[in-house]
């Protein structure tokens, strides 16, 4: 028997879930694939926080935490903030979350009232206006280029505006360009929406990813916003499921009490593992991490604009590559088929990003090592010279 409900009906697939399954089957039957598809450093989790995470199951600590998390890691979250950014955040603002995902699901459940609008910017997360929908709301997809760095602008934001806008959500580094905001446009964001009477929502789960301006964070702007963050990208902790949300302080009871509903609390191992993420070991590896992404960055954006790929801007943050692909006489859809299945490598369509431009994308994932990404190179020549 099949039940299909209309929410469900709303939420599109998430694209890249099956060209990994594809490619996985295809890996299965002996054929050698170049990942480029998934957003996943192939670095393993440092080696302090797996002896973290295993100390805490051997001593026991299984049992639920609060459903805002354990105190001690709130506290390593904001002592973090303060030695890193310079900013004070109390712990108490701090919601540790089943994932990133976790954390936004909390914020729409408090501010996405039924039928209510959100905007982002196109191309963006697809699973971010998929949440939206699954929370009554409505995704108000404004379309980003080039020009204005695949970010949204006051502009922008204004004339996208309805009555019915709620919140607005803002991504740097951002998924799939790698485009990354300065704390000067946060700030005229946040005044924008702050004049039309909303709420702003920054995703930071690839902050620490960043290639040439250190990293900053949307809290030095005051404490009227939310900001989501992840222990999945720049800490390498992707399977542990591990997030966090820091909101104003007058928004914890109630958020507490959706946690207590949603999701109870989050994985207590994983929390005590990810209080060695902020040790000296860690921080000193994570950051030879940075180093190499930025190198394949600079290896693989070179290499396949000299293929006939369009990038036209380096990317400052997280580990993609967003390249038109509209010289190649094909859609992306078609073109990343046919890199699967006659060239081996694995790459994602801008379908999964944009509904505005979808067909002219390709988002490459610089998250194999050098050696790989020089093969997937060579296997994409191939193809494209045939």
């Amino acid at each position: 028997m099949t039940v299909t409900t209309v929410r469900a009906g709303m939420v599109a697939p998430f694209h890249v879930m099956r060209i990994l399954a594809d490619a996985r089957r295809m890996e299965a039957q002996g054929i050698d694939i170049v990942h480029m598809e998934v957003g996943e450093p192939d670095f393993p989790t440092p080696a302090a926080i797996i002896r973290a995470g295993i100390e805490a199951l051997e001593k026991g600590n299984t049992h639920y935490t609060p459903a805002l998390g354990l105190p001690a890691l709130r506290e390593a979250i904001a002592a973090y903030y303060l030695q890193r950014f310079d900013v004070g955040i109390s712990p108490g603002r701090i919601v540790i979350t089943p994932g990133a995902s976790g954390a936004l699901q909390l914020v729409l459940a408090l501010l996405a009232e039924q039928n209510s609008s959100v905007l982002m910017a196109d191309p963006g997360y697809p699973c971010n206006r998929n949440l939206v929908r699954l929370s009554d709301a409505v995704p108000i997809q404004v379309p980003v280029s080039r020009d204005d760095n695949f970010q949204l602008t006051p502009a922008a934001i204004v004339s996208a505006w309805r009555d019915d806008t709620r919140l607005v959500i803002v991504t740097t580094p951002s998924n799939p360009t790698g485009s990354v905001l300065t704390l000067k446009a946060l700030g005229a964001l946040r005044q924008v929406v702050c004049d039309e009477g909303g709420m702003m929502v920054v995703d930071e789960i690839y902050q620490g990813l960043n290639y040439g301006e250190a990293p900053t964070t949307a809290l030095k702007l005051g404490n009227d916003l939310f900001v989501i963050n992840s222990f999945s990208k720049y800490f390498g902790m992707t399977g542990w499921r591990l997030g966090w949300l820091v909101a104003p302080e007058a928004m914890i009871p109630a958020l507490d009490k959706l946690a207590q509903n949603l999701f109870l609390a989050a994985s207590t191992p994983a929390q005590h593992a990810a209080l060695a993420a902020f040790e000296p070991e860690t921080e000193a590896e994570l950051e030879r991490r940075r180093c190499e992404f930025e190198r394949r960055r600079d290896y693989l954006a070179d290499a396949l604009e000299g293929l006939g790929f369009r990038l036209g801007y380096r990317p400052a943050g997280a580990f993609y590559l967003y390249m038109d692909c509209s010289a190649f006489g094909m859609d992306s859809d078609t073109l990343a088929r046919r890199l699967l299945d006659e060239a081996h490598v694995a790459v994602t369509p801008g379908r999964d990003f944009s509904e505005h431009a979808p067909d002219k994308y390709i988002r490459f994932a610089y998250t194999a090592d050098i050696d790989r990404l020089k093969e997937g190179v060579r296997r994409i020549k191939g193809l494209l010279t045939a």
